[in-house]
């Protein structure tokens, strides 16, 4: 599986955000990760959600927790993936798509006020 991980680019982002960066033992392909983007239209906090939620479902498989006699284990990495996700989706979502910064007014539509 090939991945690769170069922060400069909306893929390596993406593995920066939900922490997949070694490219020896990765957890999603280079093809997987440009799939979550264009599912997301590049967005990159979309993208490491959808990631992220493709990744916990691989856990659910797993027991939740477990008893053998005086050890017990507690999975909580579901939960924590989960929290992550929700976190990605509310700053997707609370990020402007457009900056005041970045209109420029200059030039005008063409639309006045007598042609309404």
């Amino acid at each position: 599986m090939a991945c690769t991980y170069d922060v400069t680019t909306d893929r390596g982002k993406v593995r920066l955000l939900i922490n997949d960066v070694s490219t020896t033992a990765c957890v999603f392909s280079d093809a997987e990760i440009d799939i979550f983007l264009s599912m997301h239209s590049s967005n990159i906090y979309l993208a490491a959600a959808e990631a992220l939620g493709a990744w916990a479902a691989k856990y659910t498989l797993s027991p939740e927790s477990e008893k053998i006699g005086d050890y017990q284990y507690t999975q909580k990495t579901i939960a924590a993936m989960n929290k992550l996700k929700s976190e990605l989706e509310t700053k997707a979502y609370s990020d402007p798509i457009l900056d005041w910064a970045e209109m420029d007014l200059t030039e005008g539509s063409g639309i006045t006020a007598e042609g309404d």
